[in-house]
């Protein structure tokens, strides 16, 4: 009986310790439910109501020099299109989005996620038409996230290569992590990098990339995995985190495993 009672605990361990070992990411929060939208701060209250382990969100400077989520380079208001870069903030705050927020604000989302309970906020910055603009918005969100005391809650990912070193020289305590698929996890060892974020099509190609950044202790998440088929494959990869639209399918699929 205790031998069935031991064996029983060591699988129950096993289990928890896959599930652990892949995580799951709730691209742009979890926005595919009622009420919610994407980047919405709706989304990442919900992200963080599932109990998965992150919540993603963009965040671009606006003209004026306030930090502000949204996913796409423009938006549209009142049928016009604007460059959210070069709008001031006081026009981007007469955008809503489809849930019927409005825009929100950096601040606005870090406070909000000073109430979230288990996720953590995983913050891409958005590539700028220039250094000196990515400088600032780096410099700026770091502090913000600084101020909160939310430095163990938060990672950052980036396409752009000097996002990921400037972030590195302002905060070498952070997680930081390379978009764009491009580099191995030797190059990215070098800059002092966490690991890697690539769009699993990079990782089909490329699977060695996975065992090797393990052995530089490098962590692999993968973006943006919604289909049942690209899941599975995903997680026979053995990767850490999963980035993906389908935060409840990723972990139905797994809880199978």
């Amino acid at each position: 009986m205790r031998q069935s009672l031991f064996l029983l605990s060591f699988i129950l361990l096993l289990v928890s310790t896959n599930l652990a070992g892949q995580e799951i990411i709730a691209h742009r929060g979890y926005w595919k439910t009622g009420g919610s939208a994407q980047n919405s701060i709706a989304a990442l209250v919900k992200a963080d109501s599932i109990g998965i382990f992150g919540s993603e969100v963009d965040v671009w400077l606006s003209s004026d020099g306030i930090p502000v989520i949204n996913h796409d380079a423009d938006v549209t208001l009142n049928g016009e299109k604007l460059v959210v870069q070069d709008t001031p903030f006081a026009t981007l705050r007469k955008v809503t989005l489809a849930n019927g927020e409005i825009l929100p604000t950096m601040e606005e989302y870090l406070d909000a996620f000073t109430q979230c309970k288990n996720v953590k906020l995983i913050i891409e910055f958005k590539v700028h038409k220039s250094k000196e603009r990515e400088d600032m918005l780096a410099e700026k969100v770091i502090n913000m996230v600084r101020q909160r005391n939310l430095q163990e809650k938060v990672e950052y990912i980036s396409f752009g290569i000097h996002f990921a070193q400037q972030i590195r020289n302002i905060d070498p305590q952070a997680p930081v992590y390379y978009l764009s698929g491009d580099l191995s996890p030797q190059v990215l060892a070098t800059m002092g990098l966490s690991g890697f974020d690539y769009h699993y099509n990079v990782l089909y190609k490329r699977p060695e990339w996975i065992k090797k950044a393990h052995e530089r202790g490098q962590k692999v998440n993968v973006w943006t995995v919604n289909k049942p088929d690209d899941i599975q494959k995903i997680i026979d990869l053995k990767v850490d985190f999963i980035t993906t639209d389908e935060p409840l399918l990723v972990r139905q699929i797994l809880q199978k495993q």
